[in-house]
């Protein structure tokens, strides 16, 4: 453990869509977790699942005319607290876009209080199995501070909370077990590197892709967690400090991606805002893929996380790449319409008819 003293986890009971009241704490036992955890089977006929194991925030939105100056105080046109947090969002996103018959896991920690209540409502009503989130009694949910400009750009403070000191030193064995499980794992960077590589060795072990979602920590990325994925998802600037090297150009993010495959990652899949998307597959031509353009920007919160779930989603069915990037780009141009990260999450039906009108 990290830091603070001994948090004591709570396994959460699988819940339905219904609404139910699951949030209350008698409805919960508190034996030990290896006793109390429910064992999770999935049907003969059913789909290999989408796991998402990461992060999940309370966001705190305030929008705003422009970033405050230092020492200066803004006022703020609105403000709000709506579910967040890379992990939480792409797991929305797979629920949402996965067809009937495959499931979406969301594998992380909360808070017992009410940003995770917040939470696990929002996620519930997205159809996210919850089996093996765990409810941290000593630690608070981790929580983002969004300001939100005009222009639908954002700047984002994140404070760790439960998801960078909630998880036990070795993941739980039934953990694993839904990895092993999985068709497709996701990952990001806003819970313990140790957590990600002991997810990473475990989906290897049973061939299950894994990507990584480089948003996050600013730390170096260990390079055995590198190795252990089988795709790199950076945006620009995450790619420069990922690299050391500028991507101000598509020939330097080239530069920089072939640098990444030296550190021993074959595939990297580069969201470039404005101008699209690009997968990068060592020894091959890059695929590139414009974006899709939005009627309006409202806001870029979660786009990224869209457009990463929903290549995993289409990669996971079988589709070929470029049907991935294009499935992916017609998602984040549906979630760059709506406010916040989560309620901007697309249906399937709906990027399916985006994708038939062009």
């Amino acid at each position: 453990m990290e830091s603070l003293a001994s948090p004591s986890p709570t396994r959460l009971p699988f819940f339905h869509h219904e609404n139910t009241g699951h949030h209350a704490t008698s409805h919960i036992s508190f034996a030990s977790k290896t006793t109390s955890s429910p064992s999770i089977s999935f049907s003969a006929s059913s789909e290999k699942p989408v796991v998402v194991v990461g992060s999940a925030n309370a966001d705190i939105y305030v929008e705003i005319d422009r970033l405050p100056k230092e020492g200066e105080t803004v006022s703020a046109r609105s403000g709000q607290t709506i579910a967040g947090g890379k992990g939480a969002n792409q797991a929305c996103c797979g629920a949402r876009l996965c067809p009937h018959g495959r499931s979406t896991f969301f594998l992380g920690c909360v808070g017992s209080d009410a940003h995770g209540r917040l939470i696990e409502d929002a996620l519930v009503d997205r159809g996210v199995r919850l089996d093996r989130l765990q409810r941290i009694e000593a630690t608070p949910t981790g929580h983002a501070v969004v300001m939100l400009q005009e222009n639908g750009q954002n700047s984002i403070i994140i404070v760790g909370g439960a998801n960078m000191w909630g998880w036990p030193d070795e993941v739980e064995a039934e953990d694993l077990e839904v990895v092993k499980e999985a068709g497709i794992v996701l990952l990001q960077r806003e819970i313990p590197d140790r957590v990600n590589l002991q997810v990473a060795k475990a989906a290897q072990r049973a061939n299950v892709p894994v990507i990584l979602d480089v948003g996050g920590m600013e730390g170096p990325l260990p390079k055995e967690l590198i190795n252990l994925v089988d795709i790199l998802s950076p945006n620009e600037t995450e790619l420069a400090r990922l690299t050391g090297m500028p991507t101000e150009t598509f020939e330097q993010i080239t530069h920089a991606v072939m640098k990444c495959h030296e550190m021993g990652t074959k595939q990297v899949l580069v969201k470039l805002g404005e101008k699209g998307s690009a997968l990068f597959i060592e020894g091959e031509e890059p695929i590139r893929q414009p974006i899709i353009t939005a009627k309006r920007v409202v806001d870029t919160t979660g786009a990224g996380d869209t457009f990463t779930a929903a290549f995993a989603v289409a990669l996971v069915e079988g589709k070929p790449k470029t049907e991935c990037l294009k499935f992916a780009a017609a998602a984040a141009s549906l979630c760059v319409q709506v406010k916040g990260a989560i309620p901007s999450m697309p249906e399937r039906t709906t990027v399916m008819k985006l994708l038939d009108s062009l």
